[in-house]
């Protein structure tokens, strides 16, 4: 069963600066090590419709279409299937348990901060460790901010 997970963290920077920390490359990989070692991203570009490929340092994870993005305020992936040595697999029964998962972060102005929102599609045996590195990971993300 799939389970929606939301988490936030009020950071005290720009815009700007919190996207950067979020997607820039060495922050991004920096805050995702959290779930995994050598966790990065393979994308041509950033617009809407385009795939993305979220992967671990033995070039297999999941790829994802990029569903909106609106630069410096919000993002939204739909998690599509498995990748194998940088490859797309077919959708197989696995697979289908968490496709069309979604994974969104949006920004929200505060008096004297921002809040950023992470709401994230998950499995249930997946609930318990997402609900402990999240938080971690939304640490690295503010430090890299300021």
């Amino acid at each position: 069963m799939i389970n929606r997970l939301q988490f936030s963290i009020d950071i005290k920077a720009t815009k700007e600066k919190i996207w950067e920390a979020l997607w820039e490359d060495t922050h991004y990989r920096d805050w995702s090590n959290t779930f995994g070692e050598g966790s990065h991203y393979v994308v041509d570009n950033w617009k809407e419709g385009s795939i993305i490929m979220f992967l671990g340092s033995d070039q297999s994870g999941i790829y994802s279409i990029i569903e909106s993005h609106d630069p410096n305020k919000s993002i939204q992936f739909r998690h599509i299937g498995t990748v194998v040595n940088s490859k797309k697999l077919l959708i197989d029964d696995e697979a289908k348990k968490w496709s069309g998962a979604t994974e969104s972060y949006s920004l929200n102005k505060g008096s004297e901060f921002f809040t950023l929102l992470v709401e994230i599609d998950v499995l249930d045996e997946h609930v318990e460790f997402m609900s402990t590195r999240l938080p971690i990971a939304l640490d690295k993300i503010r430090k890299n901010s300021i």
